[in-house]
């Protein structure tokens, strides 16, 4: 395993801002990208997100408009239907049961359609700066590659090493630099190996 001290001042070096790289100006709009984001690109996220919170301005606009109309603005993203499901069902759950305010309880969160615990974990620590992990795609792929957690581990299992792997302090922090890492640098295919500097713990080093 990669010392934790040498790794984390490599995330630094590289991406010292990591950040959400989610547009969205409310927390519905927030909760919402996170739940679009599944097995599909920010990229592709927030040119979705810019056209349905340019045609629908509110939660209860959301929440009574046509299926059909919500499955346009999504089109171009993966399993856009059930997505534009997850949308209006959210925004009903959120005005009927929540007074339009989106929970800040981890239960009440999952309790909402579409949305699953690597979704309650991104919008907490974004939205409220909780100390909560999200193990994506890029994660899964980074840990194992560096010996952090095991080719077998589910995402139970890697989240709990890596909440243990990680100083509290810097979490979210962490979380935003290893989807950098992931996405721009140490990619599923053709990472960039020879410009690494920590390729030396990698398991899969080309």
């Amino acid at each position: 395993m990669i010392d934790k001290n040498f790794f984390f001042s490599y995330l630094d070096e590289l991406y010292s801002d990591a950040h959400c790289e989610l547009n969205y100006t409310k927390d519905y709009e927030l909760l919402i990208a996170i739940m679009l984001s599944a097995q599909t690109t920010d990229k592709a996220v927030n040119k979705a997100t810019a056209i349905l919170f340019s045609r629908y301005h509110s939660l209860e606009e959301l929440a009574n408009t046509d299926i059909k109309d919500i499955e346009k603005c999504l089109a171009f993203l993966g399993m856009y239907k059930n997505k534009a499901k997850n949308v209006i069902g959210i925004a009903q759950r959120i005005v009927n049961d929540f007074d339009g305010k989106v929970p800040s309880n981890g239960d009440d969160l999952l309790s909402l359609p579409g949305i699953g615990n690597k979704t309650k974990n991104c919008y907490l620590a974004e939205m409220y700066h909780e100390p909560l992990l999200a193990v994506d795609t890029h994660v899964q792929r980074i840990s194992k590659r560096l010996g952090i957690c095991k080719e077998k581990d589910d995402v139970v299992t890697m989240e709990k090493k890596l909440i243990k792997y990680i100083p509290s302090d810097r979490l979210i922090k962490t979380n935003h630099q290893i989807i950098w890492f992931g996405r721009y640098f140490c990619k599923a295919v053709k990472p960039n190996c020879e410009e690494c500097k920590i390729k030396a713990f990698c398991k899969e080093r080309h």
